[in-house]
């Protein structure tokens, strides 16, 4: 299949994705909902309780818990585009779509690209509460902007990882109760909420080296909002924390484009 073929199906399915959630707003409103009131409630209930090293007022702490949320959001953003297949499957679209002439992996390449640009709406959603609360940027706009694009580039990576479990679960449901029992996990032992320092050895250990973290801890960087004094973190991970973000993305990227690929041809309407 030749290449325009498959960027213009690909920019298709894309703008189908986007208009589906132009006439289904519930779909925005629940992904911008949710990371707000992660942020009043962090920011208002529990803020006052966590102590973030250099910080020494509440503003500290929310500067610190912006970079979390905005990790947890487009991680939670990218589960989108696995419900999205798995809703499609059911419907019997999947099987219309591969009686079409078009190119079998513009349906997953559009489908990830339109999620993308729901990400980019909440982030921008999630930007200004963060405004609101008192997080700000104190960085160069070229540091901010690698920082957003870095979220971007993890949570499209993880969207192929939800495409290929959206077609390999048999409905929507499952996905869901799926996804939420590894993701919420993922998000919560890391640096997403607390300082590493208050985990126990264990849980540090892990959160250390938990690709979350890393994104986390690479946006806190590039949106200059680490406080002055706070020591250098030890694991390499986080020393090396874009680095090492993008080196995630790229093996999620690798094993799990070709693997959604495959699935593609083999999902059939349930």
């Amino acid at each position: 299949m030749a290449a325009p073929t498959v960027f213009s199906d690909s920019y298709v399915v894309a703008k189908r994705n986007i208009i589906k959630i132009k006439r289904v707003p519930d779909l925005l409103v629940f992904t911008t909902l949710s990371p707000i009131m992660f942020v009043l409630l962090f920011a208002y209930v529990f803020g006052g309780a966590i102590d973030v090293p250099g910080g020494a007022d509440a503003d500290a702490y929310r500067e610190f818990l912006m970079a979390g949320i905005f990790a947890q959001t487009v991680i939670f953003g990218a589960t989108i585009t696995g419900a999205g297949l798995a809703e499609d499957i059911k419907k019997g679209i999947i099987d219309r779509f591969r009686s079409l002439p078009m190119a079998p992996s513009a349906v997953l390449t559009g489908r990830t690209i339109s999620d993308v640009a729901n990400n980019i709406l909440v982030l921008i959603v999630m930007s200004l509460t963060g405004l609101l609360v008192g997080w700000g940027i104190h960085s160069s706009f070229g540091e901010a902007a690698l920082g957003f694009l870095l979220l971007l580039i993890f949570s499209y990576s993880i969207s192929w990882i939800m495409a290929w479990l959206g077609m390999l679960v048999p409905s929507v449901e499952v996905f869901n109760n799926a996804t939420f029992i590894v993701i919420f996990p993922l998000t919560f032992v890391a640096n997403t909420f607390v300082p590493l320092e208050t985990l126990p050895a264990p849980l540090q250990t892990f959160a250390e080296w938990n690709p979350v973290s890393a994104v986390t801890q690479a946006s806190r960087e590039l949106f200059g909002n680490i406080p002055e004094g706070v020591p250098t973190p030890d694991a390499w991970p986080l020393q090396n924390s874009v680095l090492y973000t993008l080196i995630w993305a790229a093996i999620f990227i690798i094993v799990f484009v070709p693997l959604s690929n495959l699935q593609y041809q083999r999902s059939t309407s349930r």
